[in-house]
């Protein structure tokens, strides 16, 4: 067998597994209770969702105890083996044990079972065997559907590991929409990287102060030519005797005025009235959709305060550095 085989063979059984729990969400009365009350548990819970889970199931905690904790749901992961070491002080009353283990026998998850019983604590169990200590010892029981392992000897967690972790999406997301988790709330998670500064309001990028391109209505084009070349922005706002934004003259609008009196026409003859604005809370990731998603898109967008002022401006090219990978 050719090694593209093998890893075809391999993705072909991963899919069954993972249509086999698209359809247990869809027509298992019994498996939609089960996620249907877990999610309930969780988004009532006054503590923190404790995961927990050792090997690969271990893995698959900890990732699904990150997305959890990222997306609104206040969570931690807790290590099975230094649990048994003193780390089940880490569990308070008022927390829920989300307990991961396809054979539902793990050795070294017995300890935390067995706490969790002394304490009256509430398991959520995923677990593929319904008969097991972990399933017996929940209160919702989310059973895997059986499905073979993409491993050709049947041994080596794979196609329930992609369950798990499809599973532990699963819940990540219903809880989200759940709570109305937005891509501010998000953005507030993730201040590092490019994707934090992708969620970050447009203010805190804008250029402002005099980096700004601004003009009179009066100004002869000759100056607003000038002050477009000295800002590089391709465009020059224009702003009346209260400073608000009353249009603006991009690249595009100055082209076929050069072909008449650039001494006598001036910025009010060739300005666009109602060019695209945007507001200093909306996200970095928003103006670039606002920006590029048009019939024609614009290069740079001015900022305004309530009163129609402006307190900044963005580049197309500022936006693309900060959230495009």
């Amino acid at each position: 067998m050719s090694v593209l085989q093998s890893a075809i063979d391999a993705i072909d059984a991963e899919s069954v597994g993972l249509a086999r729990l698209r359809e247990a969400l869809t027509c298992d009365a019994t498996f939609q209770n089960a996620f249907t009350e877990a999610t309930q548990l969780i988004l009532s819970m006054r503590g923190r969702l404790v995961v927990s889970g050792i090997g690969k199931s271990g893995h698959v905690g900890r990732k699904i105890q990150a997305t959890l904790a990222s997306t609104g749901t206040p969570s931690l992961f807790l290590h099975p083996a230094e649990a048994a070491h003193g780390d089940l002080g880490m569990v308070r009353q008022d927390d829920v044990l989300l307990l991961i283990s396809y054979s539902g026998e793990t050795g070294e998850l017995l300890a935390v079972i067995e706490h969790a019983i002394r304490n009256n604590l509430t398991v959520i169990a995923m677990t593929g065997h319904a008969q097991s200590t972990l399933a017996r010892a929940s209160r919702v029981l989310l059973l895997l559907p059986m499905a073979a392992e993409a491993c050709p000897m049947g041994l080596a967690p794979t196609t329930s590991t992609l369950m798990q972790l499809a599973l532990g999406d699963a819940l990540a997301v219903s809880l989200l929409q759940k709570r109305q988790f937005s891509a501010h709330d998000f953005g507030a998670f993730h201040p590092g990287g490019k994707l934090g500064t992708a969620l970050r309001p447009i203010s805190q990028l804008m250029h402002s102060g005099a980096a700004m391109p601004l003009g009179r209505p009066d100004m002869a084009l000759t100056e607003v030519i000038v002050e477009m070349t000295r800002k590089t922005f391709g465009c020059i706002g224009i702003i009346d005797d209260r400073r608000r934004l009353i249009g603006l003259i991009s690249d595009g609008d100055l082209r076929p005025a050069l072909s008449g009196d650039l001494k006598t026409r001036t910025a009010r003859d060739i300005m666009n009235v109602s060019p695209l604005t945007t507001e200093p809370s909306r996200l970095a990731q928003e103006v670039l959709q606002l920006m590029t998603e048009r019939a024609r898109p614009v290069s740079s967008v001015f900022i305004l305060d309530e009163s129609g002022c402006p307190l900044g401006i963005v580049h197309l090219h500022d936006l693309l550095r900060v959230t495009v990978p």
